[in-house]
């Protein structure tokens, strides 16, 4: 009987998932359905081949062909963009065709899911999984199918595997974690975006201070979007009984860059680690390879990320940053919580949040501009033109009741910096009818002040 409910239950969540990819795009269902497929039966095959040189085929057989699919619908433009301009500096005039074709919803996280999964078969850690109905929900778990976070085998797959059932006290933290990532992007992320956009998108005759407020709220938005997302999609995982891997450990409070990579996406950056940091060698070859490897996995990291050359050097950046720690040993000196039982930070610690906070935003800047021209222009703005003026859009009225909200944000991510989300306890010891007040506001703030731009600023997933 247990075993019929089970099946029942991944039954309908996978029929959610298919249903839910569906309603993105349709035409991308046979896509996720063909990579499923192909790593089920390449898993398999993996585990039942004593010989090495088999192993090894199937592995790269499903590798190729899902680093292929990638490559064709998010990267193939890019790189025939990228040899035709570089052969137009030589003084070659060539023409390639492009590829007019849409770039289906979460492929980068659903092939990585895959990946992992044949990966971690081939280096004996996990054995394949025969049901191809739990296999298939692992992939497309429709709360993380579309950005994350990027789960492992080791760890969901066990909880696909086994019964599960209705927890009422999971489900209200679900909830209330879905409510706080809904607060995050309906609330700050769009609000920010509608000035960051237009900051960005007409940088040309804008004072520094506008650009450098341009740039802050690019860098809320950025993380209010995705962070937002993954409480989203962490919440509604728990009421389903399913607790997937923690995607940010509030970053912006980070003392040093290495902390800040230790805090932020912080699924994509263990699967790097896992599975293209130590194959390479990680930091065993000594320093320089240490160095190599590290730019290495920061470099694809950015063009994960996106298609264009802007993510590679938001990358190369974030890898110069954290080279000081690398090279004198420091990467793991703030393994902490910063203050941790304390109200307010050191005058020390304060200042290195920050200095890591200014760091990562000029970063982003790279990540949002249009072209590298553009993100050097931007930066050169900020510095030489009337840096210390009133912001231009920080007088009108309306942007006002926003960074009010986005500073009562900052407050509440830091008094709840110790917990898994900002207000996992926040009013715990409240009475129940002040709670609920708190609960009210959010939602009433998400009526008043929800964003006209409203987008999902990881489209390139």
């Amino acid at each position: 009987m247990a075993k019929g409910q089970l099946r029942l239950q991944n039954i309908l969540l996978l029929v959610s998932s298919y249903f839910f990819y569906a309603c993105w795009d349709w035409r991308f269902m046979f896509l996720l359905i063909f990579s499923t497929v192909l790593d089920y039966y390449t898993g398999i095959k993996i585990h039942e081949n004593s010989k090495l040189s088999r192993k090894k085929f199937w592995l790269w057989l499903s590798i190729g062909i899902n680093l292929g699919f990638l490559c064709v619908f998010k990267y193939y433009n890019f790189f025939t963009d990228s040899f035709a301009n570089g052969l137009s500096l030589l003084g070659f005039n060539v023409h390639l065709g492009s590829l007019q074709i849409l770039l289906p919803v979460g492929i980068s996280f659903y092939t990585f899911h895959g990946l992992s999964y044949v990966i971690d078969i081939y280096k004996n850690r996990i054995e394949p999984e025969r049901d191809f109905v739990e296999y298939s929900v692992f992939v497309s778990f429709f709360p993380l199918l579309v950005a994350g976070p990027i789960e492992r085998a080791t760890h969901l797959l066990p909880q696909i595997s086994k019964k599960r059932e209705f927890n009422y006290s999971n489900a209200v933290d679900g909830l209330r974690q879905i409510l706080w990532g809904l607060f995050k992007k309906i609330v700050i992320a769009d609000n920010c975006a509608e000035y960051a956009n237009t900051i960005f998108n007409n940088s040309a005759g804008l004072s520094g201070s506008t650009l450098l407020l341009g740039a802050i709220l690019f860098s809320f938005q950025i993380y209010c979007d995705f962070s937002g997302y993954s409480d989203i999609a962490l919440g509604t995982a728990r009421l389903f009984g399913i607790e997937l891997l923690r995607n940010f450990a509030f970053p912006y409070f980070s003392r040093d860059i290495a902390e800040f990579w230790r805090r932020w996406h912080i699924s994509l950056s263990s699967w790097f680690k896992d599975y293209l940091y130590f194959p390479l060698g990680g930091s065993k070859g000594g320093m320089l390879m240490t160095i190599r490897n590290t730019f290495i996995i920061f470099i694809v990291s950015g063009f994960w990320h996106g298609a264009n050359w802007t993510f590679v050097a938001w990358g190369f950046l974030n890898a110069l940053y954290i080279m000081p720690s690398i090279i004198f040993g420091t990467n793991r000196k703030n393994l902490d919580i910063v203050a941790k039982g304390k109200y307010l930070p050191t005058l020390k610690e304060f200042f290195s949040i920050c200095l890591t906070f200014g760091l990562t935003v000029l970063a982003w800047i790279f990540f949002r501009a249009s072209s590298i021209a553009h993100a050097f222009t931007y930066i050169s703005g900020i510095f030489s033109k009337s840096l210390f003026k009133i912001p231009q859009f920080a007088g009108r009225s309306e942007a006002i009741p926003i960074m009010i909200m986005t500073v009562i944000f900052i407050i509440i991510e830091w008094f709840g910096r110790e917990q898994q989300y900002a207000i996992a306890k926040l009013g715990a010891k409240w009475n129940r009818p002040l709670r609920w007040l708190m609960y009210y506001c959010l939602i009433l703030a998400m009526y008043f002040f929800a964003g006209s731009e409203q987008q999902f600023i990881y489209f390139q997933f």
